[in-house]
């Protein structure tokens, strides 16, 4: 990596999955520094000059459910562990899961299921919400012209100490790729 972009530090989960489907990438001034890593998640403190340090949890969840239920299970934990329910926390990354119907482009979806609600209620526990965004509300396509389908399943989310910290941030989503 040092040969490729200098001055450039990384850190992945490649110890918890040997995929290593996440990888942090970061340079000086700023510091990072990894409080939790699993499969579907990879968890740093990050401190930036002249501001105060906040948490930021990459996500690349499981195309399973149960697996995606562990992980809602795991950022609980992890959010009482670091006791990020007082503390700036961000979350980001592919979610694998729609929070509302509206999320996802077919039109026979009109009703929340078992996994919107259990993703819907972690988020409350964890006090988090979406971050105000540019872009498209689907960030995923099928790729499929003879039966599209499009769905939010990228997100940023962000509790409201972050929210306080950095009060004119926002997210800015790029199309995903056409059909």
């Amino acid at each position: 990596m040092s040969k490729l972009c200098g001055g450039w530090k990384f850190t992945s989960n490649h110890l918890s999955d040997e995929d290593g489907r996440i990888i942090f990438i970061w340079r000086d001034p700023g510091k990072v520094r990894i409080l939790n890593q699993s499969r579907q998640s990879l968890t740093c403190q990050i401190t930036l000059p002249n501001s105060k340090c906040f948490t930021y949890t990459s996500i690349y969840a499981s195309n399973l459910s149960s697996d995606r239920t562990e992980l809602w299970v795991e950022l609980l934990n992890v959010s009482q562990t670091l006791s990020l329910n007082s503390s700036p926390w961000m979350l980001g990354g592919d979610f694998n899961q729609i929070l509302y119907p509206s999320e996802n482009s077919n039109p026979d979806v009109i009703s929340s299921n078992s996994r919107m609600l259990e993703f819907r209620d972690c988020l409350t526990q964890l006090g988090m919400f979406d971050l105000r965004f540019q872009g498209p509300l689907h960030t995923w396509t099928s790729c499929q012209p003879e039966s599209p389908v499009a769905k939010k399943l990228d997100r940023l989310l962000v509790n409201c100490h972050l929210l306080s910290l950095f009060p004119n941030s926002f997210a800015n989503f790029l199309p995903p790729p056409p059909l």
